[in-house]
């Protein structure tokens, strides 16, 4: 071989190495970017987030399943207290800041199993009349079974332990407007995690708090969401005024969504299922708008999480955050919890029902494996929540079983809603 093609061989083996060097250090580069890039997603993520210390000590579900209690607030208010700006409650339709309290008027327990099969999510309606655990309001004289609990509309817990904690905590000399917010609320949270818990039957392992202006923000960061609709709908109170058919609502639009009530025949039941709609509709959303792979939607998407949701201090969202991607592909199954019939109590509708059928139909379709850890402390099953006339008010008898409406079947995607599930 002559001295000038051994001096070529040289030079192409040494290009040859300097573009693998120079690919190898690339990659690592890009390696060490993406990795940083994932560590300031989750660290902004983590630190951003209000948290809570709600299930500090709670028991957990077994074998690798998760229970999540999805709570939206009826509040005006926002996590410190403060009322809503003006400007954002015109645009909800909502009313003063002076209406709405505490109550937990969407309550879902979302199942996820450890196996990676079908998630499930339960809807609790509001107004289930059930045992409340937690400390009682000022004002509320059903004591039920006289260690301090009693029957009320399940939506009630939250609001009604943080009257009662700030109340004693005002008696203890604390004036500090934030303090009696920040420990109220989490008596709150404290006592409507407990509530559904003792009522299912099932450890709750995360829960995600979301307030009013929660269900506005989050449409406009997903740039809309779709829902289905079979009929079209007017509604001033709640300012809906939607055609029939698959639609995508903005922000403003959301909120009158899911929080119309009035002129749906069954009332407050069918504004649950406007609720399934639209979480159905917005896992669609996640997974269609490419919001896990877009930095920009992903962040604008964390930025609303950071202004409108508390969620418990132990929940690792950046594993949440990839598994919900896989939820979002379609595979959660929306149930809403059947009622026995309608009632009164203190001058209020509730929905009765029977909270041992309850727990049965949870372990069934959840499996009993999920359904063996208790809350320290707490007594393997709460006492039936079959209403009956208040000592305090025995003018106030229940409706008869027989009013029921038949069990409602879980939801199912309608071909014309394009994959999302079509309703009232």
């Amino acid at each position: 071989m002559s001295a000038q093609r051994r001096k070529t061989g040289h030079r192409r083996l040494s290009r040859r190495r300097r573009l693998a060097r120079t690919l190898l250090i690339t990659g690592c580069a890009l390696t060490v970017m993406a990795g940083g890039g994932a560590w300031y997603v989750y660290h902004d993520l983590a630190s951003g987030i209000a948290s809570s210390k709600a299930l500090d000590g709670a028991a957990k579900s077994a074998h690798g399943d998760v229970n999540i209690l999805l709570m939206g607030l009826d509040s005006r208010r926002d996590q410190n207290g403060d009322p809503l700006p003006e400007e954002v409650l015109d645009q909800l339709h909502a009313g003063s800041s002076d209406i709405g309290g505490y109550n937990a008027n969407t309550l879902i327990l979302l199942h996820v199993p450890g196996d990676g099969s079908e998630a499930k999510a339960f809807s609790i309606p509001r107004d289930d009349f059930v045992q409340i655990a937690g400390g009682q309001g000022p004002g509320h004289q059903d004591k039920g079974n006289g260690n301090g609990n009693g029957k009320d509309k399940i939506k009630k817990a939250y609001g009604l332990a943080k009257a009662a904690k700030e109340e004693q905590l005002s008696r203890d000399g604390v004036q500090d407007r934030r303090r009696l917010e920040r420990e109220g609320r989490e008596a709150g949270r404290r006592a409507q995690i407990e509530t559904v818990r003792n009522f299912l039957g099932v450890p709750v392992d995360h829960f995600a708090e979301l307030n009013l202006a929660g269900f506005y923000h989050l449409a406009d960061a997903l740039g809309g969401v779709p829902v289905c609709l079979k009929k079209p709908v007017k509604d001033s109170y709640s300012g809906a005024d939607f055609p029939a058919g698959r639609q995508t609502l903005n922000g403003r639009q959301a909120l009158a969504f899911v929080r119309q009530r009035h002129g749906l025949e069954m009332g407050d039941l069918d504004r649950t299922k406007r609720q399934q709609a639209f979480l159905a509709g917005a896992t669609q959303k996640l997974n269609s708008a490419g919001t896990f792979t877009d930095p920009v939607k992903l962040l604008k998407l964390i930025d609303t999480a950071k202004e409108d949701v508390v969620t418990d201090a132990g929940w690792d969202l950046l594993s949440f955050v990839k598994q919900a991607k896989n939820l979002s592909g379609g595979k959660v199954r929306f149930t809403t919890l059947p009622i026995e019939g309608f009632g009164r109590n203190h001058g209020e509708d509730i929905n009765v029902v029977d909270d041992m059928k309850i727990k049965r139909l949870i372990a069934e379709q959840i499996g009993p494996r999920s359904t063996t850890a208790t809350t320290p402390g707490a007594p393997d099953a709460a006492p039936s929540s079959s209403p009956s006339p208040s000592p305090s008010s025995p003018s106030s008898p229940v409706s008869p079983p027989s009013s029921a409406p038949p069990p409602p079947q879980p939801e199912k995607g309608a071909i014309d809603g394009g994959g999302i599930p079509c309703v009232d």
